[in-house]
């Protein structure tokens, strides 16, 4: 029986686009493979525009990742941030839509371009990125009302968001208005080392959950142990988890520290690994399992997810998540 708590992501809602490219083709745009890179909407329009072939596109970002797969997990889903009224928005807020989640907390900036990320993908499985926020850029703190919060129970944040001024501020404020728990995933060591001032205090007093992995764990609290800086990332946050990969996870909250394992696969692509983790983990701790149930579920949808190309798992790798994941 899943529960019938209403989770709202917020972050920057991305159209994911993948194609298949030669070496040489990122010779040719002076591409350092592996790289990510933002670039500016005629930019993106003029390298679509060279790719060999149309890409195949995907919902994306990181807290879309993880919204999308707690509404593929059945739970009832909305996301808070910004599109355009463009094809790519539409298409965005549509599939969640069609997955029994709501699109009221979308904002759209007309005549804009919805954020994209271009994935060029060589023969040897690896990325190189070229991203567009566009209209997911420009959400502001004034943009966020209490409306957006109606009904919601939780609150999933993409640490990318700290990146604009005052909006995961006031995100926080407004959950905590409305009563909601907040999960808050750090993002990338860089945002730690740029917001090292903020971050104590906003998890201290607004977050329920923080997700790290071991880059951001080692920045944040120091290079020590998965079980120390899981002990040092709880004395900030009521439940701590911290991301290793294919060695697992290691959980702290108040009832002790939990080391799980991996499910280990052959991985084919590591991308949205730890967004679908958290799909899992926060699937098990909505349902109030007990936290090592909590990792072990997040163990299972990041094993399906680095298994395919991209975000998407298939539908009937999703039915089997979902009849191993019983609450």
């Amino acid at each position: 029986m899943t529960s019938n708590k209403k989770i709202m992501g917020a972050g920057s809602p991305i159209v994911d686009l993948l194609v298949n490219v030669e070496d040489r083709f990122l010779d040719t745009i002076e591409a350092e493979k592996g790289g990510m890179v933002l670039v500016d909407s005629s930019g993106m329009d003029q390298l679509l525009a060279q790719v060999p072939v149309a890409p195949s596109i995907a919902p994306g970002g990181s807290a879309g990742n993880t919204i999308f797969g707690i509404a593929k997990l059945g739970m009832e889903a909305s996301f808070l941030g910004k599109l355009s009224d463009d094809e790519n928005g539409k298409y965005y807020s549509n599939k969640l839509v069609e997955l029994g989640g709501s699109d009221k907390a979308f904002h759209i900036l007309p005549g804009t371009a919805t954020g994209r990320c271009l994935s060029m993908v060589t023969p040897d499985s690896e990325r190189t990125m070229r991203t567009d926020l566009g209209a997911a850029s420009t959400l502001s703190a004034e943009d966020i009302t209490d409306a957006d919060f109606e009904g919601i129970d939780h609150v999933h944040i993409e640490g990318y968001l700290l990146y604009l001024e005052g909006v995961t501020e006031k995100i926080l404020a407004t959950a905590k208005k409305h009563g909601c728990t907040v999960s808050l995933d750090l993002a990338t060591f860089e945002l730690i080392r740029m917001k090292r001032d903020v971050l104590p205090q906003l998890l201290k007093d607004y977050v329920d959950v923080v997700f790290a992995n071991e880059d951001e764990a080692g920045e944040f609290v120091g290079e020590k142990s998965p079980e120390e800086q899981a002990e040092a990332l709880f004395e900030m946050c009521p439940v701590a988890a911290v991301k290793l990969g294919e060695k697992g996870c290691c959980l702290r909250d108040k009832t002790g520290i939990y080391r799980v394992d991996a499910n280990l696969v052959k991985p084919v692509d590591t991308t949205a690994a730890g967004d679908l983790w958290a799909s899992g983990f926060l699937y098990g701790w909505l349902n109030d399992c007990p936290l090592e149930t909590c990792g072990k579920f997040g163990s299972v949808t990041a094993a399906e997810v680095v298994q395919v190309m991209g975000s998407q798992i298939t539908e009937a790798n999703w039915l089997k998540i979902r009849q191993e994941l019983t609450v």
